[in-house]
């Protein structure tokens, strides 16, 4: 029992700073939200009038506020190749992947391996996403971000 319970404690707890739409950090450790793929902070984006517009700043922006100076709590999964930390992170016990997600500031973007290990549906993407554009059809996968995957917590947030 005692062993279950230590496996729900968050790897990394603190204020973040928001890097860009997918990345943040925390105590000095970039970390790199599980699931989810969102636009650079620089990048920029076409609304459905085809205009040019700051889709990276508006992402970054938003979960900035979103956050809103509260502690983050992220269970750590793996590293990714430029050796940041992948992690699902939740603020005031929302999964900020999910937030984004459903804001259309994100695309889900779950792996193959996650996608067969989910035991439950998740709604589909967003049909409204800001940053997605063209690509949206192509890249958006039909899990949404509702319940990710916590492998090494071993449970389902939500």
């Amino acid at each position: 029992m005692a062993l279950a319970l230590m496996a729900h404690v968050p790897d990394v707890i603190g204020q973040a700073s928001v890097i860009n739409g997918d990345t943040i950090e925390i105590h000095g450790t970039r970390i790199r939200v599980f699931g989810i793929d969102a636009p650079e902070s620089d990048q920029l984006c076409r609304n459905e009038e085809s205009e040019l517009y700051r889709c990276g700043q508006k992402a970054s922006n938003a979960l900035f506020d979103f956050i809103a100076r509260r502690p983050l709590e992220c269970v750590e999964l793996d590293r990714d190749r430029y050796h940041r930390t992948v992690a699902v992170c939740s603020v005031g016990g929302t999964d900020i992947a999910d937030w984004l997600v459903r804001n259309g500031l994100a695309l889900d973007w779950l792996p193959s391996t996650a996608k067969a290990a989910m035991p439950t549906h998740r709604p589909k993407q967003s049909a409204s996403c800001a940053v997605c554009g063209a690509a949206a059809s192509q890249r958006a996968v039909e899990l949404s971000g509702l319940q990710a995957v916590r492998w090494k917590a071993g449970r389902l947030f939500g």
